[in-house]
């Protein structure tokens, strides 16, 4: 199986050594010739979101990304990927996000909760995250909610979380997200 990982900006490494941990070949997207590999899914990493989309603009990546993940292609977006991810930016998932929704850097926690089709005792770190504010589809289901908020969703082959799965040492969430991929 071999991921596609957004390496414009953020926490990416992360992800790469955690699918990997897992048995995925990974390779890094950075500009339009990277990104037309053969891949199995795609992962939207934390990081600055409206770097991220002008990034992808900039590199004529924007509209191949979204077109692809229309088209079905597995995603998995954290923090900043879900924001990439939500109503009015690539507009592929039916969520609509409050960005920084925790606050500043200081506003950052950890906790555990339980994932639909996930699991548990699920470890969440949040960084200056965002929540989803609203749910605009039926089709878009939320897997998991912390104080009242949404703070993961599943479209189809589209999942999103507010929090970095990638920082902890639980691979749950991205076993999850292979599955999507085979």
């Amino acid at each position: 199986m071999k991921i596609a990982v957004l390496a414009l900006q953020g926490a990416f490494i992360e992800h790469e050594q955690m699918l990997q941990r897992l048995g995925a070949e990974t390779f890094e997207v950075r500009q339009l010739r990277d990104w037309q590999q053969p891949k199995d899914g795609l992962i939207l990493p934390g990081g600055e979101s409206t770097v991220q989309m002008r990034l992808l603009a900039q590199l004529g990546l924007l509209d191949p990304v979204r077109d692809a993940i229309l088209d079905g292609l597995p995603v998995f977006g954290t923090c900043a990927g879900m924001i990439l991810l939500s109503h009015g930016r690539l507009s592929t998932m039916h969520i609509q996000v409050r960005r920084n929704a925790y606050g500043r850097q200081l506003g950052s926690f950890h906790t555990s909760g339980s994932v639909e089709g996930v699991g548990s005792q699920i470890p969440m770190t949040f960084i200056r995250a965002p929540y989803i504010e609203r749910i605009l589809a039926s089709d878009c289901q939320p897997i998991a909610t912390i104080d009242g908020h949404i703070v993961a969703a599943r479209q189809g082959r589209q999942l999103a979380t507010s929090f970095h799965p990638e920082l902890d040492a639980d691979t749950r969430f991205h076993e999850y997200f292979l599955n999507f991929c085979t």
